[in-house]
C-alpha cells in the first residue's frame, strides 16, 4: 500500500498480482480473453490461456501481444475445460514454463442446451454440466495438486447470476451456474487458509455465449439499471481484484458484476 501525505496519512489500494503465475480457461475470447490482458497488465509473471482449439489460442495470443504484452509471458495451451488429463498437463506446463501456479481462474463455460428441463436435449444437459460444474472442480484439483497445496493461492470461478435466480430457457445452464456457485463456498470452506476461493456472477456481457440474449440489445440493456450490457472488461476487472492482495480478507463471496440486475430483483424493480 502506498502512503498518501498530508493531515491523515491515507492508504492507496494497489490493485495488482505482482510475481503471480495465472491459468485462465476458456481465455481465446470475451471474458476469458480480457482477463488475461488484465492480468497481464497488472503485473503476472505469468499467463497461461487455454480453449479447446489451438488456432483460436494463436490469435488470442496475437491480440495479447499487439496490445503491447511481451510474448514470453503468455502461454496457449489447447485443454478441454471437463477433461481432468488436460487439466494436469496444462498445471505442469504452466509450473514449467513459470516455476509456480498462484491464481486459477475457472472462466470455460458452455451453454448448447437452450429449451424447457421437459424437453432439451440430455446429451447438451450433460455437456453443459461437465464443462460448467465438473470442469472448474477438476482445474482447482489440477491447481491444488501442481502447487496450491503447498503455497496457496487463489481460484475465481466464473459464474452467473443465472445461478442465483431462475430465468426461462437456460434451466441447465442456470443450474450449472447455481452449482459453481455451491460449489465456491464449499471450496472456500475446504480449502482455507491458504486458498481463497470466490465468483463473479455477471449478467448479460458481450460475449459469444451470450449471442442469443444479445439479438435486441437495446431489450437486454434495459434489463439492467445502469442502462447497458456488460463488457468483458467489467467483469474481468473484478476477477483480478479477486485474485489480488486488495482482496485479501475474501473467500467464499459471490460478487455480482451485473448492471444492478441482482439488487433490482431483490428489491422488486425488475
Amino acid at each position: 500500500m502506498a502512503l498518501v501525505s498530508g493531515p491523515q496519512q491515507l492508504e492507496i489500494m494497489e490493485v495488482s498480482v505482482d510475481g503471480k503465475v495465472v491459468v485462465v480457461t476458456g481465455a481465446s475470447r470475451g471474458i476469458g480473453l480480457a482477463s488475461a490482458l488484465e492480468f497481464a497488465r497488472s503485473g503476472a509473471t505469468g499467463v497461461t490461456i487455454t480453449s479447446r482449439k489451438q488456432e483460436n489460442l494463436d490469435a488470442a495470443k496475437a491480440q495479447l501481444v499487439d496490445s503491447g504484452i511481451p510474448e514470453n509471458l503468455i502461454l496457449a495451451l489447447a485443454a478441454r475445460a471437463d477433461s481432468e488429463e488436460d487439466a494436469g498437463m496444462a498445471m505442469a506446463a504452466t509450473v514449467e514454463a513459470f516455476g509456480s501456479i498462484d491464481v486459477l481462474v475457472n472462466n470455460a463455460g458452455t451453454n448448447p442446451s437452450a429449451g424447457s428441463l421437459m424437453d432439451v436435449d440430455l446429451g447438451a444437459v450433460e455437456k453443459t454440466w461437465a464443462v460448467n460444474l465438473l470442469g472448474p472442480l477438476l482445474w482447482s484439483r489440477a491447481a491444488y495438486a501442481a502447487g496450491m497445496a503447498a503455497t496457496g493461492g487463489v481460484i475465481v470461478n466464473v459464474a452467473s447470476i443465472a445461478g442465483i435466480r431462475p430465468s426461462p430457457i437456460t434451466g441447465a445452464y442456470n443450474i450449472s451456474k447455481a452449482g459453481l456457485v455451491h460449489m465456491t463456498r464449499q471450496l472456500a470452506h475446504e480449502l482455507a487458509p491458504g486458498i481463497r476461493v470466490n465468483a463473479v456472477a455477471p449478467a448479460v456481457v458481450r460475449t459469444r455465449l451470450a449471442g442469443m440474449l444479445l439479438q435486441d440489445e437495446e431489450a437486454a440493456a434495459r434489463m439492467h439499471p445502469l442502462g447497458r450490457v456488460g463488457e468483458p472488461e467489467d467483469v474481468a476487472r473484478m476477477i483480478v481484484f479477486l485474485a489480488s492482495d486488495a482482496s485479501s480478507w475474501m473467500t467464499g463471496a459471490i460478487v455480482p458484476v451485473d448492471g444492478g440486475v441482482t439488487e433490482a430483483s431483490s428489491s422488486g424493480i425488475t
